[in-house]
């Protein structure tokens, strides 16, 4: 449970309706299976120990005492496992008949939560037999006497680790899902991050669909992890079937599931530490205040086996339809920014310097869309090409044909004498290409820029994206300059796939090829002098891979995970393609980078929010200039 991650499962054991020692038999056997697999919490569904469907059977004083004797034997079964199980079982108490959800750890009782909502509309009319869960009073919770002692009794009771505060857990079942406001929106709002639903729903066409988009959009609205365990084979053969669906979602995303009719397990992490970083974001989750409802548990913390999908863009979705989708709606929010900017300033052109290279490619792009819903015409874009000292002829023909397929006019200005001019005025020796030799060029095509947006009434579209705002790969006062920077927002791996997404939609085969070459060509500032009429200058080669960069930017902005955690993360999304100590390296610069640059971006240009990451100083990212990332590095160096 190292860094957050806790690994949990859902299953269906096998069972035979009102044979309660059979059906603990095979729940303890799945426990054993799971605590062996690294499992640290267990659920099965509603009424485990005697099954859902006994109907009149739980009027019967037999039934109900050899289910207690029954979650007796499993508490025993699982005392040695360090893993908290959640089973069903109906429970007696003062009188009455409770359908209840119980949580067992190292042989104990935690506590019994009964269920508050009641169908009354299948064959299975539960208010026959149970109670509805008592009103909750002023006190906190009440108590029952189950296996010789007293232990908690009540809906909406939370479960925390003391080891890890994060990991805390609410129960609910079945019904309380469906109901407007249940339970667990209650538990959520007062701290637990896990609910678990013991859950006996019966099957019917399309409901397992309706299931899964029920508990994905549920953990969505709490920000918990949600874990559904539903009844399976051998619940019933009579007008209802169970099918043993199993679905494990975290704040709307299903992490695993198990289909219709099988036996097997789902098994996978929740990030319980994303959970509580989400829920600090936001007032929705006040301050806990109801203290008598929790109860701890202590339980070892270990390393969490990995199984979870990790994606290495954690940006987009990796469903290649879902992600055309976002990367059109990145654009549009670009395009529609820009045209808005314009249109407020009564700006006649959209001034923007074009290099061949792929961040001018996305702004010129979305700058040609702008000028569409503006409804203006080619003379709405200047483009404008600056060759000097370190421009290829790949990307200078790459910016000619890009303007060219687009419909626009491109003005080239050679910038090399004006540069020249400049180093002799301040005494600087052009054969050290040091760090003035290469910002003169970016400051210069800044000034030409700027003034030529003044002659026109036009406005300059700056081009740098996110990951070099955050790592500060931007001559201050040169290329880190604009009027408006609608890269501002998008880390360099999703330009790439925004200006891919281009190409195959824009129904231009010069164009496409144009923007495939454009793809090809390694990033670079060019501001250092060809070698053979290459490329001398490979930004990923000084700074670090990008798509390391905004992986380690996104759980260090979004979640403000610890480095170990990213580390940790970066290992399984790049396994077999980085090893761990290029990942340690390039993380550690990261830092170093990201620390030392935050004056750069304190007085960056607007720029449209297109990501759940942003690094503008008006709201997204408020960060002092000389902060240190002393203790940053120092768990870096743990590693």
């Amino acid at each position: 449970m190292k860094n957050g991650f806790v690994k949990v499962a859902s299953a269906a054991p096998e069972m035979h309706l009102a044979d309660c020692f059979f059906n603990v038999k095979s729940i303890a056997a799945c426990a054993k299976e799971a605590a062996d697999k690294g499992v640290r919490l267990l659920v099965t569904p509603e009424l485990s120990i005697t099954g859902y469907t006994c109907g009149d059977l739980f009027f019967q004083k037999t039934l109900l005492d050899a289910a207690e004797d029954a979650l007796g034997a499993l508490a025993r079964e699982t005392a040695g496992l360090d893993l908290l199980l959640a089973v069903g079982c109906p429970v007696r108490n003062k009188g009455k008949l409770f359908n209840c959800g119980i949580l067992l750890y190292h042989g104990d009782i935690l506590g019994v939560v009964p269920k508050s909502n009641l169908p009354n509309y299948d064959e299975f009319q539960e208010l026959r037999y149970f109670e509805p869960a008592p009103q909750a009073h002023a006190a906190g919770c009440d108590s029952v006497m189950l296996l010789g002692q007293y232990v908690p009794f009540g809906a909406g009771l939370r479960f925390t680790c003391e080891e890890l505060p994060s990991f805390s857990v609410g129960i609910e079942i079945c019904e309380d899902l469906w109901v407007p406001v249940s339970p667990s929106v209650r538990m959520c709002r007062d701290g637990a991050t896990i609910i678990v639903n013991l859950c006996a729903s019966h099957d019917a066409a399309g409901k397992a669909r309706e299931n899964r988009a029920l508990v994905a959009a549920h953990s969505r609205d709490c920000h918990c992890g949600y874990i559904l365990s539903n009844a399976g084979i051998g619940e019933s053969s009579g007008d209802l079937v169970f099918s043993g669906q199993q679905y494990i979602a975290e704040s709307g995303v299903m992490l695993a599931e198990v289909p219709s009719f099988s036996r097997e397990m789902a098994i996978t992490e929740i990030d319980v530490e994303r959970l509580t970083a989400e829920r600090s974001k936001t007032n929705s989750y006040p301050m806990q205040q109801d203290e008598g409802f929790e109860f701890d548990f202590s339980m070892p913390l270990e390393e969490t086996v990995l199984t979870r999908a990790i994606p290495s863009d954690p940006y987009l979705s990796a469903d290649p339809a879902e992600k055309a989708r976002e990367c059109d709606e990145i654009f549009a929010i670009q395009a529609q920014a820009l045209a808005r900017r314009m249109g407020h300033i009564h700006a006649d052109q959209a001034v923007i310097g074009v290099s061949g290279g792929l961040d001018s490619t996305l702004a010129l792009l979305v700058a040609h869309r702008a000028m569409a819903l503006l409804h203006k015409g080619a003379e709405g874009v200047l483009a404008v090409t600056m060759p000097c000292f370190g421009t290829s002829q790949r990307t200078k023909n790459n910016a000619e044909d890009l303007c060219r397929e687009l419909g626009l006019s491109l003005k080239c200005i050679p910038i090399g004498d004006a540069v020249s001019q400049h180093f002799r005025d301040i005494g600087h020796n052009p054969d050290n290409h040091n760090v003035a030799f290469e910002n003169a060029q970016a400051r210069e095509r800044t000034q030409v820029l700027m003034d030529l947006a003044n002659e026109g009434n036009g406005l300059v579209v700056g081009t740098g994206d996110l990951s070099e705002l955050a790592l500060g790969w931007a001559t201050y006062n040169g290329d880190h300059m604009s009027m408006y920077g609608v890269n501002a927002g998008v880390p360099k791996t999703q330009v790439r796939q925004i200006v891919r997404r281009y190409a195959e939609t824009c129904g231009n085969d010069a164009l496409r090829a144009t923007l495939e070459d454009i793809l090809d060509t390694p990033v670079s500032p060019e501001l250092l002098p060809p070698k053979e009429g290459e490329i001398a200058q490979k930004t990923e080669d000084l700074v670090g891979p990008y798509e390391l960069h905004d992986f380690f930017l996104f759980y260090l902005l979004r979640w403000g995970y610890s480095p170990k955690k990213i580390y940790r993360m970066a290992c399984v999304a790049f396994a077999g393609q980085y090893d761990k100590d290029t990942i340690l390296y390039w993380l550690k610069k990261c830092y170093r980078r990201f620390f030392t640059q935050q004056y750069k971006r304190s007085c960056m240009p607007d720029g449209p929010m297109v990501n759940a990451v942003s690094l503008s100083p008006r709201g997204a990212w408020r960060m002092p200039s000389d902060s240190f990332s002393a203790p940053w590095q120092a768990e870096l160096e743990e590693l």
